[in-house]
């Protein structure tokens, strides 16, 4: 067991506090008239991970898959339940942010490798591999910011994806780049899964879920529709996409 979550429920604040200064929320708070409720973006989600899984969270915008994620990964706690890790848990979710638009790629790869925890030794052993994965070499010298948002994001996996995690949490960063980088990425993630790793997956590419998962969870508004097989979770979706279709038109 890598991974644990049982009966998983998120809540958010929402009300007056978001539109008014403080002393009008203390004014109508002491009258009586301030106004707050609790959005639930997550309710009642259970899975279970081993070494090796790969599990794919599904569902439109909205469903709460990236709330789930940051309770995962120790960013929010669950208002009930609760999730159990087993190992450390890297995640890569925002792969373009942290870097400094006016250095070069070469020190931006040095200050994001110290941001993550890797030494400088580390670095210069893996500078290398680093520019060879995601093809930047003719650009070390160049600013951060003269690269398109693809080189940006193909550099940030490239350096984020050297770790070996024991929990691996992958928000829609296996679409970075073009199609022959794309490929390259989805490889170092399964080199990643058969060296033990759990992974969490979230992408909206069904196509994507299907080729690397072993389990789905399929999410919608929150609530947790089916956690299962891949093949029978996916066909469910897909018959719930055109069913909806079908009804809109």
């Amino acid at each position: 067991m890598m991974l644990r979550a049982e009966h998983v429920s998120i809540g958010y604040k929402i009300g007056d506090f978001k539109d008014i200064g403080l002393k009008e929320w203390v004014l109508r708070h002491l009258k009586r008239q301030y106004h707050v409720e609790r959005f639930m973006a997550v309710q009642d989600v259970s899975f279970e991970l081993y070494e090796g899984d790969m599990l794919g969270i599904i569902g439109a915008n909205g469903a709460g898959k990236s709330t789930l994620l940051k309770a995962v990964i120790g960013v929010m706690e669950p208002r009930a339940g609760r999730i159990e890790r087993y190992g450390n848990v890297s995640a890569l979710l925002e792969l373009a942010s942290g870097f400094d638009g006016d250095l070069t790629v070469k020190e931006n790869t040095y200050l994001r490798g110290a941001m993550l925890g890797y030494t400088r030794d580390f670095m210069d052993q893996t500078y290398g591999q680093i520019l060879d994965f995601s093809e930047l070499w003719e650009f070390e010298d160049r600013p951060f910011k003269q690269l398109s948002t693809g080189m940006q994001s193909r550099l940030a996996f490239s350096i984020a994806s050297l770790v070996q995690p024991e929990i691996l949490i992958l928000d829609e960063v296996l679409s970075v780049g073009d199609g022959a980088f794309q490929e390259k990425s989805e490889a170092k993630m399964r080199e990643i899964i058969q060296n033990g790793a759990a992974t969490i997956l979230v992408s909206h590419s069904l196509q994507q879920v299907r080729e690397l998962c072993s389990k789905v969870l399929w999410l919608d508004h929150g609530n947790q529709i089916a956690f299962g097989e891949t093949t029978e979770v996916c066909d469910r979706y897909e018959a719930f996409l055109f069913n909806e279709n079908v009804r809109r038109n």
